[in-house]
């Protein structure tokens, strides 16, 4: 009897370990910071990045998205991604001349570009990658360019000429060229996190800024700025990056699916920022707070004008060879 009980015992062993639900391996957790609005083109893309990223993956990998600074305000987020904190971030390019990446504020080189056709010669070809492999030398991977838009300068007081801006304090990200921008107008560059410009236009701790349509819109600045003025004087925009340890960590097929959800992300995105922006503008206009004014081409000619000796002035800065890379790439006539 003891011997048949021990046999029943074995049997129920062995189908309990038969039977026994198998051990699903835990998500890889991507956690995705930025400091803009949910409803911004890079809000959105970031969103549906994470959308893609968890279907082509099948759950494998779960996207955190942190956005308006939740994690970390402009300053942080670069450190918390070579620590490892977070493993992707979608700084402004701006961001990578203070990491002694210079190179990349060729991008904040006013009229530089022409529109969004010339900008994407550069983002989508071998410029813009040559220029996103040099982040790797600081543990950074850069996977893709996401547009933004071109900026206009606000303030309240009216901006028709250049001498408009004179004396004005204006907000900027930091940048050396864009603080040359600022001075070569007779402007007061005033380098300023993103989140507390609002307030700082409030106060009057800043005169006025510059931003695509669309940030300006969601972060309300229409509220406490009378005026803005169409230039379309330099490009805002943002690089994906990943630390780099993390992204090669990976295993290959992961790492290909996230790719695929990237490059899908990266369209949508760019014609998210053309119609953000464009949708935006209408809502400033019937804001009925800020008056909004188009340059006429003369106008746009004078801006031009006292804005291009910059480029000379920052070539030792940026380089010369990445300068030249990018003109030759746009077909760019001084």
């Amino acid at each position: 009897m003891f011997k048949k009980a021990a046999q029943v015992i074995g049997a129920l062993t062995m189908s309990t370990i038969f039977w026994a639900a198998p051990v699903v391996a835990e998500p890889i957790v991507i956690k995705f910071s930025h400091v803009v609005a949910v409803d911004t083109p890079k809000g959105n893309a970031a969103e549906f990045f994470k959308k893609r990223a968890e279907e082509l993956t099948k759950g494998k990998v779960k996207v955190e998205v942190y956005p308006n600074g939740q994690l970390y305000k402009d300053r942080e987020e670069m450190d918390a991604l070579q620590f490892g904190a977070v493993q992707m971030l979608a700084p402004s390019l701006a961001k990578f001349g203070p990491l002694g990446i210079k190179d990349f504020e060729v991008f904040d080189l006013p009229y530089i570009f022409n529109g969004y056709e010339d900008l994407h010669k550069v983002t989508d070809g071998p410029v813009g990658r040559k220029l996103l492999d040099k982040l790797e030398i600081k543990g950074i991977k850069g996977l893709a360019y996401w547009d933004n838009g071109f900026k206009s300068f606000s303030a309240n007081t009216p901006i028709q000429t250049p001498d408009d801006l004179k004396g004005k304090k204006m907000r900027i990200q930091p940048s050396t060229v864009l603080e040359e921008q600022m001075r070569e107008l007779g402007a007061i560059p005033q380098i300023m996190p993103f989140f507390e410009v609002y307030q700082a236009l409030q106060t009057g701790a800043v005169d006025g800024t510059e931003n695509p349509i669309s940030n300006f819109y969601t972060q309300k600045m229409y509220e406490v700025q009378k005026y803005m003025t169409i230039t379309n004087h330099g490009y805002l925009g943002y690089a994906v990056i990943v630390n780099k340890k993390f992204w090669e960590e990976l295993p290959a097929d992961i790492r290909t699916q996230l790719e695929i959800a990237m490059k899908e992300a990266t369209d949508y995105a760019n014609k998210s920022a053309k119609t953000s922006n464009d949708k935006d503008l209408q809502s400033v206009k019937a804001s009925g707070t800020t008056e909004v004014t188009t340059l006429t081409p003369e106008q746009r000619a004078a801006f031009r004008k006292a804005l291009i000796p910059v480029h000379d002035k920052m070539t030792g800065r940026i380089g010369k060879d990445t300068m030249d890379a990018v003109r030759k790439a746009v077909g760019f006539v001084d």
